[in-house]
């Protein structure tokens, strides 16, 4: 009962996208400006993109020169993407897979300079699907290859709220979000460096969330 639940988030998010064109907006998230500087400093030239929504991160990363692969298991987001890629002149900057991150990446290793994720690691994935993936971005990123992305963490209005899914995921407005600690993030890093732990806050409420940059080792 527990795995139907969560595998139906994905119905709620093609839903979303597809009732909500700009759900984001299309500026880019500052995590990404944030990231845009750290990547640059790398010498990051490929990048992957883990829940790439309806791209405005996406577009932004193609914008400034990266080569980005975008994977979601949001069809209609991935065809927004392309469409908008497009319409700017980045096709061929900008490379979109249907996929779901509970399934072995679809790269060889060490593929990537540089890993990048939005608030996916805060979906309907379980512990166990969390350190599966991280142990895929290991995989595919190149030796001393960096990871950044983002989390709601346990110091959030909405954690212990809604509908309790398991674990540190509450269900509220529909969507799952699984909350991080700290410490969470410090498990799931291993096999990395932990460059940074930071907070911030995004959006109206606000939402507070940790911005976590590692590095392969």
């Amino acid at each position: 009962m527990q795995e139907k639940i969560l595998d139906a988030q994905k119905q709620e998010w093609q839903d979303a996208f597809s009732d909500t064109p700009e759900m984001f907006g299309s500026e880019p998230s500052d995590p990404a400006l944030k990231a845009l500087a750290f990547f640059k400093r790398e010498g990051v030239t490929k990048l992957l993109e883990l829940g790439s929504g309806q791209g405005r991160d996406t577009l932004y990363f193609a914008q400034n020169g990266f080569k980005v692969y975008a994977l979601d298991y949001s069809t209609q987001g991935l065809e927004a993407i392309s469409k908008k890629a497009h319409e700017l002149g980045l096709s061929s900057m900008i490379v979109t897979k249907v996929h779901d991150v509970r399934n072995p990446l679809p790269f060889a290793d060490a593929t990537f300079d540089a890993c990048y994720s939005h608030m996916l690691f805060c979906m309907a994935l379980t512990n166990g699907q969390l350190q599966f993936l991280s142990e895929e971005i290991w995989r595919v990123l190149k030796p001393g290859g960096v990871s950044v992305y983002t989390v709601r963490h346990t110091g959030d209005i909405h954690y212990k709220t809604g509908t309790h899914r398991g674990e540190d995921m509450y269900e509220v407005g529909g969507f799952i979000v699984h909350f991080f600690s700290r410490e969470k993030a410090e498990l799931l890093a291993k096999g990395y460096e932990i460059i940074s732990i930071d907070e911030f806050e995004e959006g109206e409420l606000p939402r507070k969330l940790f911005r976590v940059t590692i590095r392969k080792r």
